[in-house]
């Protein structure tokens, strides 16, 4: 049986560097479960991976670079058409000149 949303309409994204193609009506985290990610970051002190556990923006496991911005959460960012997603390791680095805006 067809996952839900898998019929219809795709978007191309690109996980670190490979072009996935997924329905276009889903969010980030379960597009790429469904391109049999299992591994979306890993932890700043042990290296651990990490993926998504509750799904809906409460545990941030999900965290991982969108469009070159960090520690964006999968679970609530719909995927869009050319989105650029990159696995998030360690600790994301802060832009002090945008936090300085």
């Amino acid at each position: 049986m067809p996952e839900a949303g898998s019929q219809g309409k795709k978007v191309r994204i690109y996980f670190d560097g490979q072009p996935l193609d997924v329905p276009h009506d889903v969010s980030v985290a379960s597009a790429m479960l469904m391109s049999g990610v299992r591994t979306f970051r890993s932890t700043p002190v042990s290296g651990s991976a990490r993926a998504p556990y509750c799904m809906m923006g409460v545990c941030f496991e999900c965290l991982v670079e969108i469009d070159g911005r960090p520690s964006r959460q999968s679970c609530l960012t719909q995927v869009r058409d050319g989105m650029v997603i990159q696995r998030q390791e360690g600790a994301s680095g802060l832009n002090m000149q945008s936090a300085e805006n």
